[in-house]
């Protein structure tokens, strides 16, 4: 969900570069994170009940799928971990890049989250989520592998104990994988698909980090199968189109099992890739877009605690008429997207740089 992929630069020449090397901006799949993360926001718009009856049947229809935004950073942190890896690197020089990409964000929301669960957002006070134990186990990145503590601190940041679960577990997943050919990783790809489709649906699983894992490990099985040129899927407008399919399919799917969505943004991802390692036509890599997807991990990580903010003007569950409602998202949204840039500008790449110990070399490279 918050990898950034940018890793190194894309080629300029529009004639396919060699695929099977690692490297080269993608700078689609920034443009779609930012999807993904307008996805999350526009379901919480839902669970928070901000439409009135006239509007809340057609805007569940369009939103209360969108947590498959969260589906669809697990599915790209596999892809680009792979895309960007150096087969020679040490563990504990890729996990810190890894950690350096999130903490700063992580502990700054999680010290606003608390200091407004204890002032004035007592709803976000819990007995178990903000215990002394719950925070500290938050702010190690293992909160969520006890269902009691999952939403610990900042909600959103369960998600960042999944991702960490996967750092942990990259390394040897890519020894691996990055040693089969392509019949071995496309059986690889459909067992993740299965074992999403047929997960017991149990809500504890939702956030549990190794019931996540093969959203991941298909992220990094469809990666190589593009860095071996042997990515047969849809083009682009084909995956979008599937996937809008998937997305949709979603609510007729009994329970909540996702993986509808789950092919359809896995398509897209590599559809993406694709596009951009041949220099084809693609809408997601517009500067705007680019843009934002830069911000769009800042823009999760505070949209709800804006959103929680916002119930002591509103209430809770606030069921608007529709010119109301819409201008509320309309705020809680332009709040969202002003504070993510503010924290992208001064709190994420300030604090990378000082988690890699690159701000000193800066420095001494000026002087």
């Amino acid at each position: 969900m918050p990898t950034l992929i940018r890793e190194a630069p894309l080629p300029e020449a529009p004639a396919a570069p060699s695929v099977g090397r690692a490297g080269g901006m993608l700078p689609s799949l920034t443009g779609m994170r930012w999807a993904a993360a307008f996805l999350v926001f526009a379901f919480h718009t839902y669970k928070f009940g901000y439409y009135g009856p006239e509007d809340e049947k057609a805007v569940a229809w369009a939103t209360r799928s969108g947590s498959v935004g969260v589906m669809f950073f697990f599915v790209l942190s596999g892809f680009v971990l792979t895309w960007s890896a150096r087969p020679k690197d040490r563990f504990f020089s890729f996990f810190r890049r890894r950690l350096a990409r999130i903490y700063p964000i992580h502990v700054l929301t999680a010290i606003l989250a608390l200091v407004l669960a204890f002032t004035v957002l007592p709803w976000l006070r819990d007995g178990e989520r903000t215990s002394p134990e719950a925070i500290v186990a938050n702010l190690l990145l293992v909160s969520s592998w006890k269902y009691e503590w999952w939403q610990a601190a900042n909600p959103v940041s369960w998600s960042l104990v999944c991702e960490a679960f996967f750092y942990a577990c990259f390394p040897l997943l890519y020894a691996v994988l990055r040693r089969v050919g392509p019949t071995v990783l496309t059986a690889v790809a459909v067992l993740c698909i299965l074992a999403v489709a047929y997960q017991p649906d149990d809500y504890y699983l939702y956030s549990f980090p190794p019931a996540r894992l093969p959203e991941f490990v298909l992220g990094i099985a469809v990666a190589r199968l593009v860095q071996l040129g042997k990515w047969r899927g849809p083009g682009l407008e084909g995956a979008v189109a599937l996937t809008l399919i998937g997305y949709f399919a979603v609510p007729l799917v009994a329970g909540d099992h996702y993986w509808t969505a789950l092919i359809g943004l896995t398509l897209l991802i590599a559809a993406g890739a694709a596009a951009d390692i041949k220099g084809e036509p693609s809408m997601w890599r517009r500067p705007v877009l680019v843009k934002l997807g830069e911000w769009s991990f800042a823009f999760y990580m505070i949209h709800l605690l804006v959103m929680h903010s916002l119930r002591l003007w509103v209430g809770e569950k606030p069921k608007l008429d529709t010119l109301p409602a819409f201008g509320l998202v309309a705020l809680a949204f332009a709040v969202s997207l002003a504070l993510a840039a503010l924290l992208y500008t001064y709190v994420e790449e300030p604090g990378r740089r000082l988690v890699l110990g690159k701000t000193r070399l800066t420095l001494r490279r000026r002087r």
